[in-house]
């Protein structure tokens, strides 16, 4: 077993809560069940409360025990902190940092930043998690991330901003839709065709929802989704157009597979992606370092895919 500065019995705690059991929790840290079972006990008796409901499947939270655990989980990420931090005492650019992305970012511009850093850094190890803007900020004020790369992040005094950009709202299709020969679009240009749209997890959906419900109101002209590459599928079948921003779509648009259109209308906001950290904690050598090499693949994404639509508007001009 590894050896840990938390406490045995926080440690087997946060486990079970992520496992689900007990036994579930003893084969992942290869400790005998009733080990953990007695921990459990103790750390209940000694604070006079419950911290899970023992149902008939496994083990639940209760609210006392989210508290505990919330806290062991940032115990384990200041450990891993400080293990970092005294390795860079000795001069060495090594540890593990743990980074929450969007779904978008799979096909874009993460796995070339995993493969700079693996290729520059080979001592820093990686662990990405890919949730929606909403968890991956949940995860990173919980401790449970380092660095949060984040469509629409709202300013927060306990978040960081390391770097940011403004996305154009707009919407893609493919180069052979009939949307495809304008430079922009109005919002009732675009519903006039059927729309793939992303799920209420996202922001971009609750904007338009909030904004221009009434555009969409219409089910048989509309599909919904949670899975933004399913929707960049579909924008690419020629048949739908897809609200998103120039960096969702980066890898299309710089193969030429879709086309991106900028929103005309009055009072359309532009998006943004942000790199954020906790504020509320120091910023770590090797957490600049992937900080760095992100934001620099973010910005050759994004120049990459603005560059498509240049070249595309100058091959109309000569045409």
């Amino acid at each position: 077993m590894r050896f840990s500065l938390a406490p045995n019995s926080l440690r087997y705690a946060e486990q079970v809560a992520r496992s689900g059991s007990i036994q579930k929790a003893a084969k992942e840290l290869n400790v005998a069940a009733s080990a953990i079972d007695r921990q459990i006990l103790l750390l209940e008796e000694a604070l006079g409360v419950e911290l899970f409901e023992r149902m008939p499947r496994g083990m639940r939270l209760t609210a006392a025990g989210d508290v505990l655990v919330t806290l062991a989980r940032r115990w384990k990420a200041d450990e891993r902190r400080i293990a970092t931090e005294i390795k860079q005492l000795q001069g060495i650019d090594q540890g593990h940092l743990r980074l929450v992305a969007m779904d978008s970012h799979v096909n874009g511009f993460l796995p070339h930043c995993i493969e700079r850093l693996a290729r520059e850094h080979p001592r820093i190890s990686l662990e990405v998690e890919i949730a929606s803007p909403d968890d991956a900020l949940t995860a990173l004020l919980a401790g449970e991330a380092d660095i949060a790369a984040i469509f629409n992040l709202t300013p927060r005094r306990d978040v960081h901003v390391l770097w940011s950009a403004d996305l154009p709202f707009g919407c893609v299709v493919a180069p052979g839709h009939p949307l495809a020969r304008h430079e922009t679009v109005s919002l009732q240009e675009a519903v006039a065709h059927p729309i793939a749209l992303q799920s209420k997890a996202l922001v971009i959906r609750r904007y338009l929802d909030a904004r221009y419900g009434w555009l969409f109101s219409d089910p048989q002209k509309a599909v919904s989704t949670n899975s933004l590459q399913l929707v960049k599928q579909l924008a690419r079948s020629g048949r739908y157009v897809a609200f998103t921003s120039q960096l969702d779509a980066a890898p299309e648009l710089t193969s030429g597979a879709l086309v991106f259109l900028p929103v005309r209308d009055r009072g359309a906001e532009p998006q943004s992606v942000s790199i954020g950290i906790d504020a509320r904690k120091p910023f770590s050598r090797i957490g600049r370092i992937v900080a760095n090499i992100l934001t620099e693949e973010i910005r050759t994404a994004l120049e990459a895919a603005i560059a498509s639509g240049s070249s595309r508007t100058i091959e109309g001009q000569r045409t």
